[in-house]
């Protein structure tokens, strides 16, 4: 794990702590490394509830929910989906308050026009008295395999630290 992830990490993991709030995640394109980023922490057992590694379109709508017609006509990779994995994660873990989910196009192949290799969509649903709030955004990191996964993981927790700052 890079340092700058473990402190990232570390840090959600205190601001979960403070607010009395827990994390769940579902991935896709990061197959589990945001999962085992955060699981990394001592004293993640306090704040880390659980996470899913959704690979296949079939386990997305199976464990999360995400609508199959959401998946035929936006693809897997794509704001839709990546915010129904958020609400999915809410959903299916009650205790959870915080879902941050990954899909996208870690490369080498798979990429096209309008999803390159690197493009990455990130949700994030929160637990609010108003209900659950989601919202997704998406980024195109450069690199190998190993660097788009690596930075997916990096922005996931930097922007979760974000939320809830």
């Amino acid at each position: 794990m890079q340092n700058d992830t473990r402190i990232l990490a570390t840090q959600l993991g205190q601001l979960l702590l403070t607010r009395q709030e827990w994390l769940a995640t579902a991935e896709s394109c990061t197959g589990g490394l945001l999962s085992g980023t955060v699981t990394a922490i001592p004293g993640s057992s306090g704040w880390f509830d659980q996470g899913w590694v959704t690979y296949s379109n079939r386990a997305k709508h199976a464990q999360l929910g995400v609508a199959r017609e959401t998946l035929d006509t936006f693809g897997a990779v794509s704001e839709e989906v990546a915010r129904q994995m958020a609400a999915g994660v809410l959903a299916m873990a009650p205790l959870a308050t915080l879902a941050l989910t990954t899909t996208g196009v870690a490369g080498p192949g798979g990429g096209t026009a309008n999803k390159p290799v690197g493009l990455v969509w990130f949700g994030f649903a929160q637990r609010a008295p108003s209900g659950v709030i989601v919202h997704a955004v998406s980024q195109v990191f450069e690199g190998d395999r190993d660097a788009v996964r690596d930075a997916s993981v990096a922005f996931s927790l930097r922007s979760a630290c974000a939320l809830l700052a």
